[in-house]
């Protein structure tokens, strides 16, 4: 199936570092030139940014294997339906080809490579769960890849494959971009490869609430805080874009596209993509540490609009963020943030809404500092704040540690002793016990007493080897393996998303 998110909106409307560079675009005369002294406007001519992009923007199939010899509990993709989908759909896959309980299946979405040495940009909901992914370059060249990090919080995802010398898309600047400037969408659509569309900017700081679900598959304990500040276009793009590339006239990626808005599932006029500021960063997170190191402000905010303006009596404003609450010792109360206070800036960026402060704090690691320009009881003043962690501390979140992945996944393992091993004629495993929930309880039929021999096809020596291995694991973990009072010599398969 294709993996794009689609929107159901009209009943709404009305982580060892690697040391790898980012390109960024170049200042440059913008290759559409869409005027002449004289007034002559061209015909508007995408053949140069098309050739550029094109060679940049990869497939993805996303494979997602048996989860069970017997049945599992009920797929988890479907489980993670955005409520949108569910108030139109009901239960049903609107694409009418979700991968169901036991069968093997696969979800198609795009990419964009970002290094010469193969590491690619996609949507988080392209490759979330998947036990397999496969890559296909513009040139049809085909690739396994390995799943870097994941952000579902913004639905971006790493991949990389092992290549060098490959074609790469430079980073543009999303904050520049204005509405009304044209746009280019690749991406491969209907696994239409290479398909490129053009439109304009129709919106910038799009909020969704497209994310607010989602705390990565079946896991009801992730704390996600979404951030959504889409780029609004009229560029086509239709399921199997996610992921793909939304670049501006200079062939600058300024844009992963996420999302259209429509009753049928494919484009009616609306699509959403994440911008490349915001990319650019989550992207280093997840390739220099294995996961976003994200600053947090601590405090609860909502758009300022007219309606709120008249209700708190606030007069001659009605954009910005409106602080409802801020959290004790959290990094907006050490700065001395108050409640009812109103964002209108942030290091000199005008701030219109809750989505674009939410974009510009994302933007940002944790210690670093926001000059945030603060309107109270009428006057405008300026707040330092020095960002925080998830954990509410100063400083970067470093790796988990066994216990931490244990906990995660709600269930503890121990060895198998020599006589175990020699009885089931293996030679090593590692057995699962005490079963509390997490991933294990919520997302599959394991059963204390399961052992585990095997982790995405690599075999397992014990308990320690298997915990090791599941903290470099990212995206999809299928566990194979044995129960010892199974006298039918059946392997097991769970599957499940880290």
């Amino acid at each position: 199936m294709s993996s794009l998110f689609t929107l159901i909106l009209y009943k709404m409307l009305g982580f060892e570092r690697r040391a790898v560079v980012l390109q960024e675009g170049q200042t440059a005369e913008s290759i559409a030139q869409l005027t002449r002294k004289g007034g002559m406007v061209p015909p508007l001519d995408f053949v140069d940014i098309a050739q550029k992009t094109t060679t940049a923007v990869v497939h993805i199939t996303a494979k997602y294997g048996n989860t069970n010899a017997s049945s599992n509990k009920r797929n988890n993709r479907q489980n993670n339906i955005n409520d949108l989908f569910r108030d139109f759909f009901g239960d049903n896959d609107p694409f009418g080809q979700m991968p169901r309980n036991g069968q093997r299946g696969e979800s198609t979405g795009s990419g964009v490579i970002l290094t010469a040495d193969g590491y690619i940009v996609t949507n988080n909901h392209v490759v979330a769960d998947a036990t397999e992914i496969e890559v296909s370059l513009n040139d049809k060249r085909t690739y396994k890849a390995e799943v870097i990090g994941t952000s579902p919080a913004t639905d971006l995802a790493v991949i990389r494959i092992k290549e060098k010398g490959l074609t790469f898309l430079a980073f543009g600047n999303s904050d520049v971009l204005k509405v009304g400037e044209w746009v280019v969408a690749v991406g491969n659509p209907f696994n239409l490869q290479s398909t490129v569309t053009s439109g304009i900017v129709s919106a910038k700081g799009r909020n969704l609430n497209l994310l607010k679900n989602e705390r990565g598959r079946g896991d009801n304990t992730t704390k996600l805080a979404p951030v959504e500040s889409f780029i609004q276009t009229d560029a086509v793009v239709n399921p199997g874009n996610s992921g793909g590339a939304l670049v501006n006239t200079k062939g600058e990626l300024i844009g992963i596209n996420t999302a259209i808005a429509s009753p049928t599932g494919s484009f009616a006029g609306y699509s959403f993509a994440v911008p490349s500021n915001l990319v650019k960063k989550i992207v280093k997170d997840l390739i220099d540490f294995g996961a976003v190191q994200r600053g947090y402000l601590g405090a609860s905010i909502r758009d300022l609009d007219g309606k709120l303006a008249e209700e708190k009596g606030i007069k001659d404003l009605t954009q910005g963020a409106y602080i409802e609450a801020v959290q004790e010792g959290s990094a907006a109360d050490e700065g001395g943030l108050k409640e009812s206070d109103i964002v209108v800036g942030v290091d000199g960026r005008k701030i219109k809404s809750s989505a674009e402060l939410l974009e510009e704090i994302a933007k940002r690691s944790p210690n670093d500092k926001l000059a945030l320009s603060v309107k109270r009881n009428g006057t405008e003043k300026t707040i330092n704040v020095y960002l925080k962690n998830e954990e509410g501390k100063k400083g970067l979140i470093g790796k988990k540690s066994n216990n931490d992945i244990q906990k995660a996944l709600g269930a503890d393992f121990s060895n198998l002793t020599s006589k175990e091993k020699s009885s089931l004629s293996i030679s090593g495993g590692a057995k699962v016990e005490n079963i509390t929930g997490g991933k294990i309880g919520q997302q599959t039929d394991i059963r204390e007493g399961f052992i585990v021999t095997k982790l995405n096809g690599q075999p397992i020596k014990d308990a320690e080897d298997l915990l090791n291995k599941l903290k470099t694991t990212k995206g999809g973990v299928l566990l194979s393996g044995m129960y010892p009072d199974d006298d039918t010599n059946t392997e097991y398969y769970y599957g499940f998303g880290m």
